[in-house]
């Protein structure tokens, strides 16, 4: 599978991706036809540039119509009928209805009724249209991205104003992972939040992958703290997981009796936990109690600690990230006494009965559990 990860370690917006792109390899003039087919009147160009001694390039937008409030009916109409690829057009459009969903939350007003400011404006329909083109001809079929270093301090709007991130910025980023580091400037804008929310299918660290192709996209100002530039990282997956962020989540509890806790745990896998665990320990006033340990994807990680919540007593939890290491691994079906079970195999040569398989066929066929543990154990090894 080709991925195409987004490094935002200093923000991102829909130029810098559009840049960041062409800078990867998307061919420019297949992204400035299809641009042009927008029929917005606007010119397109890119140019080699240099943002902290690091080479990139910036998209630029020139002239076209001067209208800047349009509803979303007027925006997607004009994506449908330019010559686009199908995946583009269905890209962009899901990017669109994200803006517009966060603008209408923000406003409270009915989606239909949302008048695009910024956003509708020439450069920004480019823009997005731009990294959903870009996207397709680097071939990318799945999008991940890092955490969003979203900058601080104020930024100037039609609304006047408004502190960072603004206020459809922090819509369109709810649940997603973000931080602020480095100049006090918005780093990621609207456009660059609702390309990342919609697009990415995940947030954290870099996947494993065989790169292939690398881009900076630069943004409009050289800051001196740090090169404001969009890395994309474009690659074929290698099939292991060698490295993940995850969150993990934990809590303190001396006042829940053991079944409550055993639910809990239950009811933490059912939410997406990863895994989830208790351990005894010696709390304030030596009082006896547990720790509940739970390690979910960054993306999950409010869905599970909402769990934690309802399932327990605790008043609080403990957040933070950690990274994580797995081995690829595959399944392989043996053929035993106790009929099919199924063996886990990592790449480094380990493998392990499945559990359920095993259980499922001692119940069934009457024998202890360690004695289908073995056959399946034997049965892989001899066919191996």
């Amino acid at each position: 599978m080709r991925i195409c990860y987004l490094d935002a370690f200093s923000g991102i917006s829909g130029d810098m991706t559009v840049g960041a792109l062409a800078d990867a390899g998307a061919d420019s003039e297949a992204l400035l036809a299809g641009l042009q087919s927008l029929e917005t009147g606007a010119t397109f160009r890119f140019e080699k540039t240099k943002r902290r001694g690091v080479a990139a390039t910036k998209f630029h937008v020139e002239g076209g119509e001067t209208r800047r409030h349009r509803h979303l009916s007027h925006i997607l109409t004009m994506i449908r009928r330019a010559a686009l690829p199908d995946r583009v057009k269905g890209n962009a459009e899901a990017v669109f209805t994200r803006l517009g969903e966060a603008e209408a939350a923000v406003h409270g007003v009915p989606i239909e009724k949302v008048h695009f400011h910024e956003v509708g404006a020439v450069d920004s329909i480019a823009d997005i249209v731009g990294a959903c083109l870009g996207f397709d001809l680097v071939g990318a079929e799945a999008i991940q991205s890092s955490p969003l270093n979203v900058g601080s301090g104020t930024v100037l709007t039609e609304h006047g104003v408004l502190p960072v991130p603004a206020p459809a910025t922090a819509a369109l980023l709810r649940g997603k992972p973000i931080y602020s580091r480095g100049p006090e400037k918005e780093l990621t804008t609207p456009t660059g939040a609702a390309l990342a929310a919609t697009l990415a299918e995940s947030f954290g660290a870099l996947p494993p992958m065989r790169i292939t192709a690398s881009g900076y996209g630069a943004g409009g100002q050289d800051f001196t703290e740090q090169a404001n530039v969009l890395r994309v990282i474009v690659g074929e997956a290698s099939g292991a997981e060698e490295a993940t962020t995850v969150t993990v989540i934990e809590a303190n509890i001396d006042d829940s009796t053991p079944e409550v806790l055993g639910y809990a745990l239950d009811r933490l896998m059912e939410a997406g936990a990863l895994d989830a665990s208790l351990s005894p320990l010696i709390m304030k006033k030596n009082r006896p109690g547990t720790l509940l340990r739970a390690i979910a994807n960054t993306e999950r990680r409010e869905e599970v600690a909402q769990v934690v919540f309802e399932e327990t007593s605790t008043l609080g939890v403990r957040m933070y990230q950690a990274e994580r290491r797995v081995l690829a691994r595959r399944f392989v079906e043996v053929e035993t006494a106790y009929g099919k079970i199924r063996i886990k195999v990592s790449d480094a040569g380990n493998f392990a009965p499945e559990y359920e398989d095993c259980r499922k066929a001692a119940l069934a066929s009457g024998v202890p559990l360690q004695r289908v543990l073995s056959e399946a154990a034997y049965c892989y090894l001899k066919n191996t």
